[in-house]
């Protein structure tokens, strides 16, 4: 009876593993979490204390950045435009032309030590362009562009193609007294597949901070 019973239940297994082997199967793509997309709308960043001004989007806020890689910014002027829904933000960094420069030098022991010197345009630019030139490694481009904004300022536009920890940079200067730096960072591992529509997303937030952007006498 046991060895019956036994069969049976061996025919059974055998019976539901040919019908699941029958089965139809559809495979599924591999794909990423959908991202409700808010609507394009902005207000003005003007504070009297800040030397410059610009609109951001109503979905961001304005948080001054404290701290510059373990460094302390040189300046109360260095903010980020932080994105929570999208754990991402627009590092945005001032600089006075002409003004004290405050920046690290590796010593032969490994260590760093502190220095002082002047923020000189044609450097601030070399600077900009190795900061992008980083990301050889990963990028699969960089291409950069010259900008002339609606309010009359230059700059330059950098965008780095594939897995890149900032895909889009840039800075604006009047040569002469102001030197911004921009960037959008994102808080997660660079995937460019799934960072993309949020990246495209942006864009448009960091085109519209660029072309209202404008500098205050001071």
């Amino acid at each position: 009876m046991k060895k019956e019973l036994l069969f049976i239940t061996m025919i059974f297994v055998l019976a539901c593993f040919l019908v699941e082997c029958n089965a139809n199967y559809t495979s599924k793509k591999k794909g990423y979490f959908n991202i409700e997309l808010p609507a394009h709308e902005y207000r003005s960043f003007s504070d009297s204390s800040y030397p410059y001004s610009f609109e951001y989007p109503t979905y961001a806020k304005i948080v001054q950045d404290s701290t510059f890689f373990d460094s302390t910014p040189e300046n109360n002027y260095w903010i980020n435009v932080d994105f929570p829904t999208f754990n991402a933000k627009i590092f945005l960094s001032y600089k006075i032309i002409g003004g004290q420069a405050h920046y690290k030098i590796k010593q032969p022991n490994g260590t760093y030590k502190d220095s002082v010197g002047l923020n000189q345009f044609d450097l601030m630019v070399n600077d900009a362009f190795n900061l992008t030139n980083k990301n050889n490694v990963i990028a699969s481009s960089i291409n950069d562009s010259l900008m002339l904004t609606p309010n009359g300022i230059h700059g330059i536009y950098f965008k780095v193609g594939g897995n890149a920890a900032t895909a889009k940079q840039f800075f604006l200067s009047d040569s002469t007294r102001h030197f911004l730096r921009g960037a959008l960072y994102f808080d997660a591992t660079p995937n460019a597949d799934s960072l993309r529509p949020v990246q495209d997303f942006l864009q448009k937030d960091i085109e519209r901070l660029i072309n209202t952007f404008r500098w205050k006498n001071k």
